[in-house]
């Protein structure tokens, strides 16, 4: 009897691939919802401070999230021991998927380099969850500081509106094409 390859039984990504996937999405849900929830409340509150201590630091974890992302997506799609067969997608439907795919990092990664960008601009002290301060490793002209926050805004609108189009294509091939596609990124038993 022919046995098969781990690859062909593997029907679901990798843990790493998960956890990563998953607290990109966190990451971006809280920072979103963050940036939102302290412009109403009151300048210089405690709770708004520490918001936008908070978010300056998960901002920061998002940003290694992402490069641990892509290095970690370049590993592993050369290995044989990660690797997924092929979704059953149509062709087009690939390459909308890839296009997607590749936005987001772009975007991700523009908005990390954004939000350093704005703070070091704005040239007061940051710190990664209460630790050394951050705010001296690069000097940018505090006369961009607006642009690099409408920006940083912008492409986070842009970022958040792709993310839900994403989710939403995940469920529709969930619920309505029932093709597992969902299935591969979702944890534990919901997603074997």
């Amino acid at each position: 009897m022919k046995q098969q390859s781990p690859t062909a039984r593997r029907q679901r990504y990798d843990r790493l691939t998960l956890t990563l996937h998953w607290l990109t999405a966190a990451c971006v849900i809280f920072l979103f919802s963050s940036a939102h929830i302290w412009a109403w409340l009151e300048r210089g509150t405690p709770l708004r401070k520490e918001l936008q201590a908070l978010h300056i630091s998960c901002g920061i974890v998002l940003a290694l999230t992402i490069v641990v992302r892509l290095l970690w997506r370049i590993i592993s799609q050369r290995s044989p021991r990660y690797a997924l067969p092929p979704a059953p997608l149509s062709r087009p439907t690939k390459l909308a998927a890839h296009a997607v795919h590749g936005t987001l990092y772009l975007l991700l990664f523009a908005q990390a380099a954004l939000g350093f960008l704005f703070r070091w601009a704005q040239q007061e002290p940051f710190r990664f969850f209460g630790g050394p301060d951050l705010s001296g490793w690069v000097s940018i002209d505090p006369a961009l500081r607006h642009s690099l926050g409408e920006w940083h805004n912008n492409v986070a609108w842009a970022l958040i509106i792709l993310a839900c189009a994403h989710a939403l294509a995940a469920l529709a091939h969930h619920y309505l094409l029932r093709d597992g596609v969902l299935s591969r990124m979702l944890p534990g038993r919901a997603g074997r």
